[in-house]
């Protein structure tokens, strides 16, 4: 399969599908799991009908880059993204795997979002316009869109099987999965992004915020899902950073933007995208990977 062909949609007789989310097919191989992330894309929690070319290439490259730069602070589930080392009976489905693939440690995830945000932006600019604080953590008064914070805030939320995750309080957190490990994961998440956030300003890159998610395999804690992707992530340049609106941003805001342009109710079906949309999103994704990581896919 060259890096030009679209992959909406994996097919891998014989293997048991375990989940299938907006962007990612995952199967059950019993205590490890396999996550092909396809070029799937979505957009106000619909799935659009066209793909972006190598999208899924660079979710999984960019996880795996920051899963090795953050093993001092977090075990993760990961265990390699070689279809080499695969089980005998992935191999002849190399066409689909490789690049865009990884095999994991099959986890018991905890059922929250693990948000941490530097800048007031998205979802938390709405919440901090209505109340002046987000998620119950109050803030200056007379921010404006896209400022820095004085310093990072975790900000956790639900995770919704459809429509919206509901951003909640660390009090709401602690109560679905105790108190102690909403500490450990308030911990985590703040020391990840610290570290991440630091390492983007030294490739020109402003981190706004972004989320992880963690499980259990036995005793150990354990970052999963994917890192700090553009699908994760606000990826702002810094060079070309205003505070006081929206950003410039590594994601899909060429398919946002567009959308917003439509007669469209933001419920499924959603709309297919020109070819001018698919191509501008696919050049910032690649854009995003190789200024963070300065890898070529």
């Amino acid at each position: 399969m060259s890096s030009d062909t679209v992959l909406l949609q994996t097919q891998l007789e014989g293997v048991r599908r375990f989940a299938s989310g907006k962007v990612r097919d995952v199967y059950d191989l019993g205590d490890r799991l396999l996550i092909v992330a396809t070029d799937r894309i979505s957009a106000f929690d619909c799935i659009l009908p066209n793909g972006i070319p190598g999208k899924g290439r660079v979710l999984t490259q960019m996880s795996i880059f920051w899963f090795d730069m953050l093993r001092d602070i977090v075990p993760t589930h990961f265990l390699t993204a070689d279809v080499d080392e695969y089980p005998a009976e992935l191999q002849k489905f190399r066409d689909q795997l490789a690049g865009r693939s990884m095999l994991v440690r099959r986890a018991e995830m905890f059922p929250i979002e693990c948000v941490a945000r530097g800048y007031v932006s998205g979802s938390g600019w709405k919440d901090y316009r209505a109340h002046g604080s987000i998620c119950g953590i109050p803030l200056p008064a007379g921010l404006r869109e896209s400022d820095r914070l004085p310093e990072p805030i975790f900000t956790p939320a639900t995770k919704a099987q459809s429509g919206h995750d509901e951003n909640v309080s660390f009090d709401t957190a602690a109560a679905a999965i105790g108190r102690d490990a909403a500490t450990r994961l308030r911990d985590l998440t703040l020391a990840i992004y610290r570290k991440a956030s630091d390492y983007a300003a030294t490739r020109g890159i402003i981190l706004a915020d972004t989320k992880f998610e963690f499980g259990m395999i036995g005793d150990e804690l354990v970052l999963g899902d994917e890192v700090l992707t553009p699908d994760s992530s606000r990826f702002w340049p810094r060079d070309q950073y205003a505070p006081g609106g929206p950003q410039k941003s590594y994601d899909k805001q060429f398919v946002r933007d567009y959308l917003e342009t439509l007669d469209w109710d933001k419920r499924p079906p959603a709309p297919p995208l020109p070819e001018e949309v698919i191509r501008k999103t696919g050049e910032k994704y690649r854009e995003a990977y190789e200024t963070l990581t300065g890898r070529s896919l």
